[in-house]
């Protein structure tokens, strides 16, 4: 399993970024936090000030498995106003996954949602009608190369999709349990 990352931009959406690391760290997984800012100390959407692993010049993203989006404001505008991030999306080889705002701000205009189904924050579904999306209104839209979800109480649901997606439903189900999180099924695909 190769490496992941999740890119904090100040402004980011605490629960939805800190989620993600959780639970991908239970199940396991291999994944770093990155600081697009010149700092590795990044505060989040309601002050929350993280001290994320690595900086964005520090990381090495080649074979890289996840790359992941928070979304929060403005997280999400910051995101994508990261030309190097944007970059590297359009060209990268192996998944992505964003929530809240991120599929509407920084995922859609890269294009990388045209023909696809997801979903986002609500008020965002024009940004991805407008850049040729299929919105789902559903918490959690999961595809082979892509996850979307719409918002903070969705964070840990994201989460588990990701795992699911890279280790088996087996694995997220295991993780969520012992999380007291007990849904019939890890299938995310609404």
């Amino acid at each position: 399993m190769h490496r992941s990352y999740i890119f904090l931009a100040e402004g980011f959406e605490e629960i939805e970024a800190l989620t993600v690391v959780d639970v991908m760290r239970r199940a396991g997984m291999d994944i770093k936090t990155v600081s697009i800012t010149s700092e590795r100390q990044v505060s989040g959407a309601h002050g929350i000030p993280v001290t994320a692993d690595l900086s964005f010049k520090e990381a090495d993203f080649e074979g890289s498995e996840w790359l992941i989006l928070p979304g929060g404001m403005p997280g999400s505008t910051n995101l994508a106003a990261f030309e190097p991030l944007c970059d590297l999306l359009k060209v990268h080889k192996g998944k992505i996954a964003a929530i809240c705002a991120a599929p509407g701000v920084v995922l859609a205009p890269l294009g990388l949602l045209n023909g696809k189904d997801a979903t986002v924050y609500p008020g965002f579904d024009e940004a991805l009608k407008s850049h040729g999306a299929h919105v789902r209104d559903v918490p959690v839209m999961a595809l082979d190369k892509l996850i979307t979800a719409n918002g903070p109480s969705s964070a840990l649901r994201f989460a588990l999709a990701i795992v699911a997606n890279s280790m088996g439903e087996s694995v997220a189900q295991q993780v969520g349990s012992a999380m007291l999180y007990y849904p019939k099924t890890m299938n995310f695909f609404f």
